[in-house]
């Protein structure tokens, strides 16, 4: 006999979630208190249990903010401000680090949101991947349109010398009618 379990969903838009993602220090993070709200649990706790389980996350998942970063993500209205932090500098999860915490919370609901965050940071690599190669291919026409341009002005400039260098006037060849034979 099966056991049903009554499962809250999560109704959270995507655009919701990708505003939580950030570009920082070259890779995609999600701050620890967005990934508390997200996972419904207080910062505080969620903080508690990576200090209890620290070896789980290398820097390649987590980091903590420096004081300069935590005030370029004040200034970029990524954080209200310095006291929404309480007193502590955030900690910053990537990809890997955001499905380390669920496993790490071990709640339904935690899992269930860093799969769909893990979605999300591989629908947004996917993205860049294909942005990339628009641009690569766009990069090349642009060096193919210059050259060819270079070589077009080449041929104007030799049609305009041709057109504007006055012809010396050539001696009329063929047979003369009329006077003095």
């Amino acid at each position: 006999m099966a056991i049903k379990r009554k499962t809250k969903h999560i109704i959270i838009p995507d655009e919701v979630l990708i505003n939580k993602i950030y570009i920082l220090r070259g890779q995609k993070i999600i701050l620890d208190r967005d990934l508390a709200d997200l996972y419904g649990v207080k910062a505080i706790r969620l903080r508690e249990q990576v200090s209890r389980n620290l070896s789980r996350f290398p820097v390649k998942f987590m980091f903590q903010l420096t004081e300069r970063e935590t005030d370029l993500m004040v200034s970029q209205n990524a954080i209200p401000s310095k006291q929404h932090l309480g007193g502590a500098f955030p900690f910053a999860f990537t990809e890997h680090g955001v499905l380390m915490l669920a496993n790490v919370l071990k709640s339904d609901e935690a899992i269930k949101m860093s799969i769909r965050i893990i979605e999300i940071f591989v629908r947004m690599r996917e993205l860049l991947l294909t942005h990339k190669d628009i641009l690569l291919k766009l990069e090349k026409l642009e060096q193919h349109v210059t050259r060819n341009s270079n070589d077009i002005q080449q041929i104007f400039l030799a049609l305009r010398k041709m057109f504007t260098t006055p012809q010396p006037e050539r001696k009329k060849i063929g047979y003369r009618i009329g006077k003095g034979r």
